[in-house]
């Protein structure tokens, strides 16, 4: 994405362009899959703004509507550009048990109920899958499958 294209971004949900918000943005477009705080950081390297504005330019972004939290993985958020997923549902995630990559998965769709489900009443849909990714299932028959839950 180019600088205009996240100038865009930032204009249309009313948020000044600072350089933490463009180089956060570019980071997650780059990166083109979920991350955490601290994988963005490393991600920008060493010219990174420090992890608190990090964080807070997340939080700006979160609350403007431009990033959300894609899923929770290890007690850490993981956050993407929120293009691809409504107000209320986001695409699906896969997790690979055994290589712990995590791939995006835009093309799937997952019905959001529409009323009540057993009293429940759903405002917001997040779905992650696990399993094996097609990589380490070409490998599956040699090496036994593990979830990333086990100690």
């Amino acid at each position: 994405m180019e600088t205009s294209s996240i100038q865009d971004i930032l204009t249309s949900a009313g948020l000044r362009k600072t350089q933490p918000r463009v180089t956060v943005l570019h980071t997650l477009l780059s990166a083109g899959i979920p991350l955490s705080c601290d994988q963005i950081a490393e991600h920008i390297g060493p010219d990174s703004p420090n992890r608190v504005t990090v964080y807070r330019t997340i939080e700006t972004l979160v609350s403007a509507g431009v990033v959300h939290q894609a899923y929770l993985q290890d007690r850490t958020w993981m956050y993407e550009l929120g293009h691809r997923c409504s107000e209320h549902q986001c695409h699906p995630h896969f997790t690979c048990t055994r290589c712990g990559n995590t791939s995006c998965m835009p093309g799937v769709e997952v019905p959001m109920p529409t009323g009540p489900v057993n009293g429940y009443r759903i405002s917001h849909q997040r779905v992650q899958w696990e399993g094996l990714c097609p990589d380490c299932e070409s490998q599956s028959e040699h090496i036994p499958l593990a979830s990333p839950r086990d100690p």
